[in-house]
Protein backbone atom coordinates (compact mmCIF):
# COMPACT_ATOMS: atom_id res chain seq x y z
CA UNK A 1 0.00 0.00 0.00
CA UNK A 2 2.15 2.84 -1.28
CA UNK A 3 1.61 6.48 -0.28
CA UNK A 4 -0.30 7.21 -3.51
CA UNK A 5 -2.67 4.24 -3.17
CA UNK A 6 -6.05 5.21 -4.63
CA UNK A 7 -4.67 7.86 -7.01
CA UNK A 8 -5.64 7.20 -10.64
CA UNK A 9 -3.25 8.52 -13.29
CA UNK A 10 -3.89 8.68 -17.02
CA UNK A 11 -0.45 8.44 -18.61
CA UNK A 12 -0.23 9.77 -22.17
CA UNK A 13 3.57 9.80 -22.19
CA UNK A 14 6.15 7.87 -24.17
CA UNK A 15 9.94 7.51 -24.58
CA UNK A 16 11.78 8.26 -21.28
CA UNK A 17 10.90 11.50 -19.51
CA UNK A 18 7.18 10.98 -18.97
CA UNK A 19 7.28 7.19 -18.46
CA UNK A 20 10.08 7.50 -15.88
CA UNK A 21 8.00 10.03 -13.92
CA UNK A 22 4.84 7.94 -14.04
CA UNK A 23 6.75 4.79 -13.12
CA UNK A 24 7.88 6.49 -9.92
CA UNK A 25 4.28 7.51 -9.20
CA UNK A 26 3.23 3.93 -9.87
CA UNK A 27 5.94 2.64 -7.55
CA UNK A 28 4.40 4.88 -4.88
CA UNK A 29 1.09 3.09 -5.28
CA UNK A 30 -0.80 5.09 -7.92
CA UNK A 31 -2.89 3.22 -10.49
CA UNK A 32 -1.13 4.31 -13.69
CA UNK A 33 -3.03 3.64 -16.92
CA UNK A 34 -0.56 3.92 -19.79
CA UNK A 35 -2.41 5.04 -22.91
CA UNK A 36 -0.43 4.00 -25.97
CA UNK A 37 -0.92 4.94 -29.61
CA UNK A 38 -1.56 2.08 -32.06
CA UNK A 39 2.16 1.83 -32.83
CA UNK A 40 3.03 1.67 -29.11
CA UNK A 41 5.75 3.43 -27.13
CA UNK A 42 8.83 3.69 -29.37
CA UNK A 43 11.14 2.53 -26.57
CA UNK A 44 9.55 -0.91 -26.92
CA UNK A 45 11.69 -1.26 -30.05
CA UNK A 46 15.04 -0.33 -28.48
CA UNK A 47 17.23 -3.43 -28.20
CA UNK A 48 18.17 -5.62 -26.46
CA UNK A 49 14.98 -7.61 -25.97
CA UNK A 50 13.85 -11.20 -25.62
CA UNK A 51 10.64 -10.70 -27.54
CA UNK A 52 9.19 -8.04 -29.89
CA UNK A 53 8.01 -4.83 -28.25
CA UNK A 54 9.61 -5.51 -24.89
CA UNK A 55 13.01 -3.81 -25.10
CA UNK A 56 15.14 -3.27 -22.01
CA UNK A 57 14.71 0.51 -21.94
CA UNK A 58 10.93 0.13 -22.06
CA UNK A 59 11.04 -2.48 -19.27
CA UNK A 60 13.03 -0.10 -17.05
CA UNK A 61 10.52 2.77 -17.27
CA UNK A 62 7.10 1.11 -17.37
CA UNK A 63 6.52 -1.17 -14.41
CA UNK A 64 3.57 -0.65 -12.07
CA UNK A 65 1.36 0.39 -14.99
CA UNK A 66 -1.51 -0.99 -17.02
CA UNK A 67 -1.53 -0.51 -20.79
CA UNK A 68 -4.46 0.38 -23.00
CA UNK A 69 -4.02 1.09 -26.70
CA UNK A 70 -6.27 3.88 -28.07
CA UNK A 71 -6.27 5.75 -31.37
CA UNK A 72 -6.93 9.27 -30.09
CA UNK A 73 -7.26 10.60 -33.64
CA UNK A 74 -10.54 8.71 -33.94
CA UNK A 75 -13.54 10.40 -32.26
CA UNK A 76 -14.46 7.22 -30.40
CA UNK A 77 -10.92 6.84 -29.09
CA UNK A 78 -10.83 10.44 -27.90
CA UNK A 79 -14.21 10.07 -26.19
CA UNK A 80 -12.99 6.90 -24.50
CA UNK A 81 -10.05 8.84 -23.04
CA UNK A 82 -12.33 11.66 -21.86
CA UNK A 83 -14.54 9.14 -20.10
CA UNK A 84 -11.54 7.56 -18.39
CA UNK A 85 -10.32 11.00 -17.30
CA UNK A 86 -13.69 11.92 -15.79
CA UNK A 87 -12.80 10.28 -12.47
CA UNK A 88 -8.99 10.39 -12.75
CA UNK A 89 -6.79 12.31 -10.35
CA UNK A 90 -3.94 13.13 -12.75
CA UNK A 91 -3.40 13.24 -16.49
CA UNK A 92 0.22 13.40 -17.63
CA UNK A 93 1.31 14.07 -21.22
CA UNK A 94 4.60 14.84 -22.96
CA UNK A 95 3.64 15.87 -26.45
CA UNK A 96 3.54 19.56 -27.31
CA UNK A 97 0.54 21.43 -25.87
CA UNK A 98 -0.37 22.52 -29.40
CA UNK A 99 -0.88 18.86 -30.33
CA UNK A 100 -3.03 18.31 -27.23
CA UNK A 101 -5.23 21.20 -28.35
CA UNK A 102 -5.54 19.75 -31.86
CA UNK A 103 -6.69 16.48 -30.30
CA UNK A 104 -9.26 18.33 -28.22
CA UNK A 105 -7.48 17.28 -25.03
CA UNK A 106 -6.48 20.72 -23.74
CA UNK A 107 -6.82 21.70 -20.10
CA UNK A 108 -10.05 23.66 -20.53
CA UNK A 109 -11.76 20.64 -22.06
CA UNK A 110 -10.54 18.24 -19.37
CA UNK A 111 -11.23 20.63 -16.49
CA UNK A 112 -14.82 21.08 -17.64
CA UNK A 113 -15.27 17.32 -17.35
CA UNK A 114 -13.25 16.88 -14.15
CA UNK A 115 -12.40 20.06 -12.18
CA UNK A 116 -10.40 17.99 -9.65
CA UNK A 117 -7.98 16.80 -12.33
CA UNK A 118 -4.27 17.65 -12.08
CA UNK A 119 -3.31 18.20 -15.73
CA UNK A 120 0.47 17.87 -15.96
CA UNK A 121 2.53 18.56 -19.08
CA UNK A 122 6.19 17.62 -19.42
CA UNK A 123 7.51 19.08 -22.67
CA UNK A 124 10.26 21.22 -24.12
CA UNK A 125 9.66 24.86 -23.36
CA UNK A 126 7.55 27.21 -21.27
CA UNK A 127 4.44 28.36 -23.10
CA UNK A 128 4.98 32.08 -22.54
CA UNK A 129 8.06 32.45 -24.76
CA UNK A 130 9.07 32.24 -28.44
CA UNK A 131 10.14 28.57 -28.12
CA UNK A 132 6.67 27.48 -27.00
CA UNK A 133 5.89 25.35 -30.06
CA UNK A 134 9.39 23.95 -30.65
CA UNK A 135 10.03 20.21 -30.37
CA UNK A 136 12.60 19.10 -27.82
CA UNK A 137 14.71 16.06 -27.02
CA UNK A 138 17.23 15.35 -24.31
CA UNK A 139 20.22 16.13 -26.58
CA UNK A 140 18.86 19.54 -27.53
CA UNK A 141 18.11 20.48 -23.95
CA UNK A 142 21.56 19.39 -22.76
CA UNK A 143 23.08 21.74 -25.33
CA UNK A 144 20.71 24.62 -24.66
CA UNK A 145 21.03 24.40 -20.88
CA UNK A 146 24.85 24.93 -20.98
CA UNK A 147 25.54 21.31 -19.99
CA UNK A 148 27.36 20.48 -23.24
CA UNK A 149 29.51 23.58 -22.90
CA UNK A 150 30.75 22.29 -19.54
CA UNK A 151 32.55 19.48 -21.37
CA UNK A 152 34.23 22.00 -23.65
CA UNK A 153 35.57 23.78 -20.57
CA UNK A 154 36.87 20.61 -18.92
CA UNK A 155 38.35 18.70 -21.85
CA UNK A 156 39.82 19.37 -25.28
CA UNK A 157 37.37 22.14 -26.12
CA UNK A 158 34.85 19.81 -27.73
CA UNK A 159 31.29 20.08 -26.41
CA UNK A 160 29.61 16.76 -25.67
CA UNK A 161 26.41 15.26 -24.34
CA UNK A 162 26.26 13.35 -21.07
CA UNK A 163 25.97 9.68 -22.16
CA UNK A 164 22.67 9.37 -20.34
CA UNK A 165 19.24 10.92 -20.85
CA UNK A 166 19.97 13.18 -17.92
CA UNK A 167 17.64 15.99 -18.97
CA UNK A 168 14.75 13.59 -19.43
CA UNK A 169 15.31 12.03 -16.03
CA UNK A 170 15.95 15.25 -14.09
CA UNK A 171 12.79 16.79 -15.53
CA UNK A 172 10.90 13.58 -14.72
CA UNK A 173 11.92 13.93 -11.07
CA UNK A 174 10.81 17.57 -11.14
CA UNK A 175 7.48 16.40 -12.55
CA UNK A 176 6.99 13.88 -9.74
CA UNK A 177 7.47 16.67 -7.21
CA UNK A 178 5.17 19.08 -9.04
CA UNK A 179 2.39 16.51 -9.47
CA UNK A 180 2.62 15.45 -5.82
CA UNK A 181 2.45 19.09 -4.69
CA UNK A 182 -0.57 19.71 -6.91
CA UNK A 183 -2.32 16.71 -5.37
CA UNK A 184 -1.65 18.09 -1.88
CA UNK A 185 -3.09 21.45 -2.95
CA UNK A 186 -6.15 19.72 -4.37
CA UNK A 187 -6.79 18.00 -1.06
CA UNK A 188 -6.80 21.44 0.57
CA UNK A 189 -8.89 23.26 -2.04
CA UNK A 190 -10.89 20.58 -3.83
CA UNK A 191 -9.65 21.80 -7.20
CA UNK A 192 -7.11 20.49 -9.65
CA UNK A 193 -4.99 22.68 -11.89
CA UNK A 194 -2.78 22.82 -14.96
CA UNK A 195 0.90 22.22 -14.18
CA UNK A 196 3.61 22.71 -16.84
CA UNK A 197 7.08 21.26 -16.27
CA UNK A 198 9.24 22.53 -19.19
CA UNK A 199 12.55 20.82 -19.89
CA UNK A 200 14.53 23.89 -20.93
CA UNK A 201 13.81 26.07 -17.93
CA UNK A 202 14.12 23.16 -15.51
CA UNK A 203 17.54 22.17 -16.83
CA UNK A 204 18.89 25.73 -17.05
CA UNK A 205 18.07 26.12 -13.37
CA UNK A 206 19.59 22.71 -12.63
CA UNK A 207 22.92 23.51 -14.31
CA UNK A 208 23.25 27.16 -13.35
CA UNK A 209 22.54 26.43 -9.70
CA UNK A 210 26.21 25.36 -9.69
CA UNK A 211 27.57 27.52 -12.46
CA UNK A 212 25.88 30.93 -12.54
CA UNK A 213 28.71 32.05 -10.28
CA UNK A 214 29.66 35.69 -10.66
CA UNK A 215 26.84 36.20 -13.14
CA UNK A 216 24.54 36.00 -10.13
CA UNK A 217 25.50 39.63 -9.50
CA UNK A 218 24.83 42.75 -11.53
CA UNK A 219 27.26 43.90 -12.67
CA UNK A 220 28.84 40.44 -13.05
CA UNK A 221 31.80 39.52 -10.86
CA UNK A 222 33.10 36.96 -13.37
CA UNK A 223 32.03 35.00 -16.44
CA UNK A 224 30.29 32.24 -14.53
CA UNK A 225 31.28 28.67 -13.76
CA UNK A 226 32.36 26.86 -10.60
CA UNK A 227 36.12 26.33 -10.87
CA UNK A 228 36.33 23.04 -8.98
CA UNK A 229 33.67 21.35 -11.09
CA UNK A 230 35.20 22.70 -14.30
CA UNK A 231 38.74 21.57 -13.53
CA UNK A 232 40.02 18.99 -16.03
CA UNK A 233 41.42 17.09 -13.05
CA UNK A 234 37.99 16.52 -11.51
CA UNK A 235 37.65 12.89 -12.50
CA UNK A 236 38.26 9.44 -11.03
CA UNK A 237 41.85 9.16 -9.83
CA UNK A 238 44.03 6.60 -11.56
CA UNK A 239 45.72 4.15 -9.20
CA UNK A 240 48.45 1.64 -10.01
CA UNK A 241 45.82 -0.87 -11.14
CA UNK A 242 42.57 1.00 -11.74
CA UNK A 243 40.63 4.01 -10.48
CA UNK A 244 39.27 5.43 -7.24
CA UNK A 245 36.60 8.08 -6.75
CA UNK A 246 37.57 10.30 -3.82
CA UNK A 247 36.74 13.81 -2.71
CA UNK A 248 39.14 15.39 -0.24
CA UNK A 249 37.23 18.61 0.33
CA UNK A 250 37.27 20.17 3.79
CA UNK A 251 40.32 21.25 5.78
CA UNK A 252 39.64 18.39 8.21
CA UNK A 253 39.59 15.85 5.39
CA UNK A 254 42.85 17.21 3.99
CA UNK A 255 44.50 17.01 7.40
CA UNK A 256 43.40 13.38 7.74
CA UNK A 257 44.56 12.54 4.23
CA UNK A 258 47.97 14.12 4.61
CA UNK A 259 48.47 12.36 7.93
CA UNK A 260 47.53 9.02 6.33
CA UNK A 261 50.16 9.46 3.61
CA UNK A 262 52.72 10.96 6.01
CA UNK A 263 52.71 14.38 4.33
CA UNK A 264 51.46 16.51 7.24
CA UNK A 265 53.83 19.35 6.42
CA UNK A 266 52.64 19.79 2.82
CA UNK A 267 50.60 22.97 3.55
CA UNK A 268 53.72 24.54 5.09
CA UNK A 269 55.89 23.55 2.16
CA UNK A 270 53.37 24.60 -0.48
CA UNK A 271 50.91 27.36 0.40
CA UNK A 272 48.62 26.23 -2.43
CA UNK A 273 47.45 23.56 0.01
CA UNK A 274 47.10 25.91 2.99
CA UNK A 275 43.33 25.96 3.43
CA UNK A 276 40.11 25.61 1.48
CA UNK A 277 40.32 28.94 -0.36
CA UNK A 278 43.94 28.39 -1.40
CA UNK A 279 43.21 24.92 -2.75
CA UNK A 280 40.17 26.17 -4.67
CA UNK A 281 42.17 29.03 -6.20
CA UNK A 282 44.75 26.49 -7.41
CA UNK A 283 42.40 23.61 -8.09
CA UNK A 284 43.99 22.45 -11.35
CA UNK A 285 47.37 22.12 -9.65
CA UNK A 286 45.85 20.41 -6.60
CA UNK A 287 44.07 17.82 -8.73
CA UNK A 288 47.24 17.19 -10.75
CA UNK A 289 49.16 16.57 -7.54
CA UNK A 290 46.49 14.16 -6.33
CA UNK A 291 46.76 12.25 -9.60
CA UNK A 292 50.50 11.90 -9.04
CA UNK A 293 50.03 10.70 -5.45
CA UNK A 294 47.28 8.20 -6.24
CA UNK A 295 49.23 6.54 -9.05
CA UNK A 296 51.61 5.04 -6.52
CA UNK A 297 49.23 2.60 -4.79
CA UNK A 298 46.61 0.05 -5.79
CA UNK A 299 42.87 0.65 -5.76
CA UNK A 300 42.39 -1.70 -2.81
CA UNK A 301 45.13 0.05 -0.83
CA UNK A 302 43.60 3.46 -1.46
CA UNK A 303 40.06 2.41 -0.58
CA UNK A 304 41.28 0.94 2.72
CA UNK A 305 43.39 4.02 3.54
CA UNK A 306 40.63 6.48 2.68
CA UNK A 307 38.01 4.62 4.66
CA UNK A 308 40.29 4.46 7.69
CA UNK A 309 40.85 8.22 7.40
CA UNK A 310 37.07 8.84 7.05
CA UNK A 311 37.51 10.45 3.64
CA UNK A 312 34.63 10.11 1.16
CA UNK A 313 35.52 7.49 -1.43
CA UNK A 314 33.95 4.93 -3.71
CA UNK A 315 35.11 2.34 -6.22
CA UNK A 316 34.52 3.32 -9.83
CA UNK A 317 31.95 0.83 -11.09
CA UNK A 318 31.13 -0.25 -14.60
CA UNK A 319 27.79 -1.65 -15.77
CA UNK A 320 28.57 -5.13 -14.51
CA UNK A 321 30.54 -4.47 -11.32
CA UNK A 322 27.81 -2.23 -9.88
CA UNK A 323 25.50 -5.26 -9.81
CA UNK A 324 27.66 -6.85 -7.15
CA UNK A 325 28.31 -3.72 -5.09
CA UNK A 326 28.05 -4.97 -1.47
CA UNK A 327 25.83 -2.09 -0.36
CA UNK A 328 23.37 -2.57 -3.22
CA UNK A 329 23.36 -6.32 -2.63
CA UNK A 330 22.69 -5.90 1.08
CA UNK A 331 19.87 -3.38 0.52
CA UNK A 332 18.27 -5.47 -2.22
CA UNK A 333 18.37 -2.66 -4.73
CA UNK A 334 18.46 -5.06 -7.67
CA UNK A 335 15.43 -7.26 -7.19
CA UNK A 336 14.80 -10.31 -9.38
CA UNK A 337 11.35 -10.70 -10.89
CA UNK A 338 9.79 -13.35 -13.10
CA UNK A 339 7.89 -11.78 -15.99
CA UNK A 340 5.19 -14.01 -17.49
CA UNK A 341 6.63 -13.65 -21.01
CA UNK A 342 10.09 -12.09 -20.60
CA UNK A 343 11.41 -14.52 -18.02
CA UNK A 344 13.72 -13.51 -15.19
CA UNK A 345 14.31 -9.75 -15.02
CA UNK A 346 16.55 -7.62 -12.85
CA UNK A 347 14.46 -4.71 -11.55
CA UNK A 348 15.71 -1.63 -9.67
CA UNK A 349 13.62 -0.66 -6.68
CA UNK A 350 12.62 2.88 -5.78
CA UNK A 351 15.50 4.29 -3.74
CA UNK A 352 13.38 6.01 -1.08
CA UNK A 353 12.14 4.00 1.88
CA UNK A 354 8.89 4.47 3.80
CA UNK A 355 8.22 3.37 7.39
CA UNK A 356 4.46 2.98 6.98
CA UNK A 357 3.53 2.96 3.27
CA UNK A 358 6.41 1.30 1.42
CA UNK A 359 6.66 1.64 -2.33
CA UNK A 360 6.92 -1.65 -4.17
CA UNK A 361 6.73 -3.37 -7.53
CA UNK A 362 3.24 -4.81 -7.92
CA UNK A 363 2.97 -4.98 -11.71
CA UNK A 364 5.67 -5.87 -14.23
CA UNK A 365 5.90 -3.90 -17.50
CA UNK A 366 2.87 -4.69 -19.69
CA UNK A 367 2.61 -5.69 -23.32
CA UNK A 368 1.03 -3.11 -25.59
CA UNK A 369 -2.63 -2.76 -24.75
CA UNK A 370 -2.72 -5.88 -22.60
CA UNK A 371 -4.94 -4.32 -19.92
CA UNK A 372 -7.31 -2.37 -22.16
CA UNK A 373 -10.35 -4.56 -21.67
CA UNK A 374 -9.81 -4.70 -17.91
CA UNK A 375 -9.45 -0.90 -17.65
CA UNK A 376 -12.62 -0.21 -19.61
CA UNK A 377 -14.68 -2.81 -17.74
CA UNK A 378 -13.55 -1.32 -14.43
CA UNK A 379 -14.62 2.11 -15.72
CA UNK A 380 -18.11 0.77 -16.38
CA UNK A 381 -17.96 0.51 -20.17
CA UNK A 382 -20.64 -1.96 -21.36
CA UNK A 383 -19.55 -4.92 -23.48
CA UNK A 384 -21.26 -3.65 -26.62
CA UNK A 385 -19.43 -0.30 -26.43
CA UNK A 386 -16.09 -2.05 -25.99
CA UNK A 387 -16.85 -4.24 -29.00
CA UNK A 388 -17.74 -1.17 -31.03
CA UNK A 389 -14.47 0.56 -30.06
CA UNK A 390 -12.54 -2.48 -31.27
CA UNK A 391 -14.58 -2.68 -34.48
CA UNK A 392 -13.88 0.99 -35.26
CA UNK A 393 -10.16 0.62 -34.58
CA UNK A 394 -10.34 3.13 -31.73
CA UNK A 395 -9.31 0.46 -29.22
CA UNK A 396 -6.70 -2.10 -30.15
CA UNK A 397 -7.59 -5.41 -28.58
CA UNK A 398 -4.64 -6.89 -26.72
CA UNK A 399 -2.51 -9.25 -28.70
CA UNK A 400 -1.65 -12.65 -27.33
CA UNK A 401 1.80 -12.13 -25.75
CA UNK A 402 4.56 -14.32 -27.14
CA UNK A 403 6.57 -16.08 -24.48
CA UNK A 404 10.22 -15.17 -24.88
CA UNK A 405 12.83 -17.87 -25.11
CA UNK A 406 14.60 -18.14 -21.77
Amino acid sequence: MGPLEGIKIIDLTSVIMGPYATQILGDMGADVIKVEAPEGDVTRQIAPSRSPGMGAMYLNANRNKRSICLDLKKPAGRQCLLDLAADADVLVYNIRPQAMRRLGLDYATLAAINPRLVYAGVFGFGQDGPYAAKPAYDDLIQGGSVMSALFARTGDGTPRYVPSAIADRVVALAAVGAISAALVNRERTGLGQQVDIPMFETMVGFVLGDHLGGLTFEPALDGGGYARQLSPGRRPLRTSDGYVCALIYTDKQWASFLQAIDQQDLPERDRRFAGFAARLANIDFVYAELERIFSGRSTAEWLALLEAADIPSMPMHDFESVLSDPHLVETGFFAPADHPTEGRLRMMRLASTWSRTPAEITRLPPHKGQDGLEVLREAGFPADRIEQLVAEGALLAPEQPIRAAS
